[in-house]
């Protein structure tokens, strides 16, 4: 018989865990890996979704949300309903599954968990494993608003350059933050922003785990991304600022998404810009 979803799951979630409590009634595992990847091997019961379906694609912010009627699809596709508690995976360390978190938060939907390594960690630990296609159990899941609290905008950016209680985290590469790769028409950082690439927090000897979350505090601290500061973070079309977002929630930080990421600030004429390896 299925477990009762009465069980409280954390936040970060370890695969090890999450195996023993399975099947899960009232729990919805989203994985969003490669498609080839989930016909191959898949946490068992777990859906599958392609990242694409909740971003909205069209420039110069290609990494905004979909509309409110595309959302409802997608989810109501997924079986989501007002009760499900939703464990978020992927296979590439986080990014992907931050990103839907930072989705679930912005439909206001709170109940949900990260798997620590997603599907790298759970075939690394050995647990097993279903192949083939899933086909979910509909739902008639409603988005009928945006929660804008977790989110932040250009003009909100600007406002707040400056400001002792605001601080912006560049998920990017070193080479896009100082400018020496430009993806859209103008290449840096936005001005104060501090730079850690996302898979710098990725543990690859613990197969994409997220590295030890004291060490990873301190050492966001000593960049300034602490607890008394509104956290804004971003990259290029936030994919990479998914896991970002995530890991600031997971170590109790103030995140603020910008889905505008760098394709829009890079891409506007009068944001202001700064360049090299400094802040």
């Amino acid at each position: 018989m299925p477990t009762s979803s009465s069980h409280t799951l954390p936040l970060l979630l370890e695969p090890e865990d999450l195996a023993e409590l399975l099947p899960l009634d009232g729990v919805l595992i989203i994985d969003q890996c490669k498609a080839e990847t989930f016909l191959e091997h898949h946490i068992p019961g777990a859906v599958h979704l392609d990242f694409k379906r909740l971003q909205l694609g069209i420039a110069p912010t290609p990494g905004a949300l979909p509309s409110n009627a595309d959302l409802s699809a997608v989810f109501s596709e997924l079986g989501l309903t007002p009760d499900t508690h939703v464990v978020c995976s992927d296979d590439e360390g986080g990014g992907w599954a931050g990103r839907l978190i930072w989705v679930l938060d912005s439909i206001g939907h709170k109940q949900y968990s990260y798997l620590n390594g997603g599907i790298v960690a759970w075939l690394d630990a050995g647990l097993p494993t279903e192949s083939g296609a899933s086909i979910p159990t509909a739902s008639e899941y409603v988005v009928d608003y945006i929660d804008q609290s977790v989110s932040i905008t250009k003009e909100q950016i600007k406002a707040a350059l400056g400001s002792s209680k605001f601080a912006i985290w560049d998920a990017r590469s070193p080479a896009e933050y100082s400018g020496e790769k430009a993806i859209s028409p103008r290449g840096g950082h936005i001005p104060t922003a501090v730079n850690y690439e996302w898979t710098l927090g990725m543990d690859k000897s613990r197969a994409l785990r997220i590295k030890e979350l004291n060490t990873f505090k301190t050492q966001l601290a000593e960049m300034g991304l602490d607890k008394n500061k509104t956290i804004a973070t971003h990259c290029q079309t936030h994919h990479r600022s998914g896991f970002t977002y995530l890991v600031g929630k997971i170590l109790g930080l103030t995140m603020r998404a910008y889905a505008g990421s760098w394709a829009e600030w890079g891409s506007d004429t009068t944001t202001p810009v700064t360049t090299g390896k400094k802040p």
